[in-house]
């Protein structure tokens, strides 16, 4: 189950500096407590911070290393060397290329820059230098976005006669290259050491030439967003700046990528523009985006676009695929334990970081993808905030041939005899050094919605852009019991949701309207927007996540019975069914068993159990498949992941969910939902209800069954809705058009609905 934690939590010494810096800033308390807890604690901080500009760029001279290769590289170009650039077939690299690419252009060098491709590998190799050597002979070699852990690869470029200047973000290795490293990984007098590889060579075209470099700063914003290095300290500024050429000036090389109605922030470069640059190395064509970054002709513009944005379809096509054959993996294996290993030759190792990522982010645990070549299994690794993979990998090395990287995600390479064997050993370490909670979905907050919420504190929001990696959008929550939430149009997935103090939008909610209707205690997690409509501004919320309460006594009847007649309304699966005695039920519940889901449609029956307090409505809110009580589930949950799935209500039940594949295991005596027996199932009582609906059609509003039935003149909401669902499968209505629709003249039997013979034998049985 989800849980929600605030961002910070403030001693009082702590609250009273907020509160002084609040009015020395003339911010509003919510303001500064979310800059106070980012680490931003004095006035001039909190300035630098809110209003990010190039006057707060770092003297490029700062960098060790940087006045030596300034001065390298003057002595190259007053004597004519051929120069050249190497960099990463990344979104990073591609812009770090460019960027020294055009910076020693404007600089008065020609030089040569090259990208390798995926299947190359990353970094420098010898093979690669071999190539370059054979083509082009450099008297200077510069390297953008790596060559910091290629100390014998510099030996070798030595060894071939070239002077060698490394610019490079990542970790410093024990074996540094003996020549010029500009890195701001080093302890040198440089104070900020989280620019990307574009940042840096960045950095060295201001070194050359000045601030005519700036206009680079698009490519510098892109890479910097792209990289997922924190948006603090020059990052911000770059950033901020680099956005503000690509709304007001952007190049024509990525135009064609940008929608002109949408406001563009750092999220617009990060779902919109880095992917598609991306694309082109996870396809093996990473020159055609560097090409498209260096193209001044409209048409060959054109033509270098398509082709990145066709390779990004097929990219997402192909992580699809990916993504969803793990997830036929992990249904076969369960997703209870604390991390996932996945292993298929047919996979392309382009893709497995990015469905890692995904699947860390979904299942709330690390987890490993791997290709395999032969013997050996090459993979990526991503984690949840909570958990350091490097360190769990460090601690398996045994087992590994090959890996490294940091707390979040990390290469591995290993034997194939080994993959079993380190399974067991990363699961041994997780156990022994985290605790159950740290694999628990995780929602930050910073705030709640209170009736004095102004404009001013929404305005300041605004002002923390861009967001990103260490500058997270503030979330605020905001508790509530039944809602009106309606499509903003009609079969439209986005909900307008009605609050007396906030109107809140909810994109892609649709499924949860159920959720935000029914009078369970729910919290809404949503963020302060500014909109503006014929010169005039509007607040509202956009709603991020719901996470309902988990007390089962919470939730409304009705609602679980609304639920009980929509699975009840599916199609038998003939799931295979065994029975459970019950005090094994009790021992199962009482002890958590990990991977076990309980299933129930009524209060009594769950409260007779005595659960676990966690418990979910409609559907799991955790999909790592921890222990989980489920009241109600919807007709369209999905359980695959639960290895044992334990329904503590009448086995009829089990037949109507989507699952199939799986053996159900039934309590013991397991009674029929109170529900069922308050049903009418009397033809004439079935037909005055059809009478009062056909006449009343054209009135009644509500685009599905549950809609109507809950503003119906009659007043017995799940007798209305049970009839509807009959008359729907015995084809006297519909609601294809988005409303309730009365077919005229349709002749047909109670018999003929499923629902009406299901009820009807399950009264009669008991």
């Amino acid at each position: 189950m989800k849980r929600i934690l605030p961002e910070f939590e403030f001693s009082d010494e702590q609250l009273n500096s907020v509160r002084r810096l609040a009015k020395e800033c003339n911010l509003c308390e919510e303001t500064v407590k979310i800059l106070y807890g980012r680490g931003i604690r004095d006035k001039n901080s909190i300035q630098v911070f809110m209003h990010p500009s190039k006057a707060h760029f770092i003297s490029p001279f700062k960098m060790s290393g940087m006045r030596e290769a300034v001065e390298l590289i003057t002595q190259a170009r007053d004597e004519e060397w051929s120069v050249v650039v190497y960099g990463d077939y990344d979104a990073d690299g591609v812009c770090a290329s460019t960027i020294m690419g055009n910076a020693l252009t404007d600089f008065g060098i020609t030089p040569v820059v090259v990208v390798p491709e995926r299947t190359n590998g990353y970094g420098l190799s010898q093979k690669a230098i071999d190539e370059i050597f054979d083509e082009h002979f450099p008297q200077l070699f510069i390297t953008v976005d790596c060559g910091i852990s290629c100390a014998e690869e510099v030996e070798y470029l030595k060894e071939l006669g070239a002077e060698v200047i490394v610019t490079d973000h990542h970790e410093l290795p024990d074996n540094v290259p003996d020549c010029i490293c500009i890195n701001p990984k080093f302890n040198d007098g440089y104070p900020y050491d989280n620019l990307c590889g574009a940042g840096v060579a960045f950095k060295v075209g201001c070194a050359l030439n000045g601030e005519s470099a700036y206009k680079y700063l698009d490519f510098a914003a892109i890479a910097t967003v792209a990289d997922s290095v924190p948006l603090t300290g020059e990052n911000r500024d770059i950033v901020h700046e680099g956005l503000k050429i690509i709304r007001d000036n952007p190049s024509k090389c990525y135009k064609q990528f940008l929608n002109k109605t949408d406001v563009i922030t750092a999220q617009t470069l990060a779902f919109t523009l880095a992917p598609k640059i991306n694309a082109a190395g996870r396809m093996g064509d990473a020159k055609a985006a560097l090409a498209l970054f260096n193209e001044t002709d409209e048409n060959k513009i054109f033509d270098l676009s398509a082709k990145l944005t066709a390779y990004n379809i097929e990219r997402q096509k192909c992580c699809d695929e990916l993504y969803l054959s793990a997830k036929e993996m992990i249904k076969e294996r369960g997703a209870n334990g604390k991390i996932i290993l996945l292993c298929n030759e047919k996979w392309n190792s382009g893709f497995v970081g990015i469905v890692a990522a995904r699947l860390a982010d979904e299942f709330a645990c690390p987890a490993i993808l791997f290709v395999k070549h032969g013997n050996m299994l090459k993979g990526s690794a991503r984690s949840v905030e909570s958990v350091n993979i490097f360190e769990a990998l460090k601690a398996c090395e045994e087992y590994l041939t090959e890996f490294g990287g940091h707390s979040q995600a990390a290469g591995v390479n290993l034997a194939e005899d080994n993959f079993e064997n380190l399974y067991r050993a990363l699961e041994e370490y997780m156990t022994a050094n985290y605790t159950p909670e740290d694999f628990i979905p995780t929602v930050y907050i910073n705030g709640s919605l209170s009736d004095d919420y102004s404009q001013k504190l929404v305005k300041e929001m605004e002002l923390l852009e861009p967001f990103g990696v260490g500058n997270r959008r503030p979330m605020f929550v905001t508790e509530e019991r039944a809602l009106s939430a309606r499509p903003i149009k009609p079969l439209s997935p986005h909900l307008s949701i009605k609050n007396p103090k906030l109107e809140l939008m909810y994109f892609g909610g649709g499924k949860y309207a159920r959720l935000l209707t029914c009078a369970a205690p729910k919290k809404l997690i949503f963020e302060y927007n500014v909109s503006s409509f014929r010169g005039k501004e509007y607040i509202k919320g956009f709603v991020r996540d719901v996470i309902y309460g988990n007390d089962a006594r919470a939730f409304a009847d009705e609602e679980i019975a609304l639920s009980l007649i929509e699975t009840l309304s599916n199609g038998e699966n003939n799931c295979k069914i065994s029975v459970l005695p019950k005090a094994e039920v009790e021992t199962l519940i009482n002890t958590k068993a990990a991977g076990t889901v309980f299933l129930s449609w009524d209060n009594a029956v769950i409260n007779a159990y005595n659960p676990p307090v966690n418990c979910d409505l409609f559907y799991p809110s955790s999909r790592n498949c921890q222990t989980s009580v489920l009241v109600a589930p919807a007709a369209d949950v999905d359980l695959s992941g639960f290895k044992r799935v334990i329904l503590l209500d009448n086995s009829v039940c089990a037949n109507r969910l989507n699952i199939s594949d799986k053996c159900i295991e039934v309590a013991e005596n397991a009674p029929a939902a109170r529900a069922i027996k308050n049903l009418s199932t009397d033809r004439d009582e079935l037909l005055s209800v059809y009478a009062i609906l056909s006449a009343n059609s054209a009135n009644l509003d509500g685009a599905t069954a549950e809609e109507v039935a809950k503003r119906n003149p009659i007043g017995n909401t799940l007798q209305v809705f049970f009839a509807l669902k009959v008359f729907e499968q015995m084809s006297l209505i519909n609601f294809s058009n988005g409303r309730l629709e009365v077919m005229r003249g349709v002749k047909s039997k109670l018999e003929n609905s499923p629902l009406y013979n299901t009820v009807k034998h399950i009264k009669e049985e008991r």
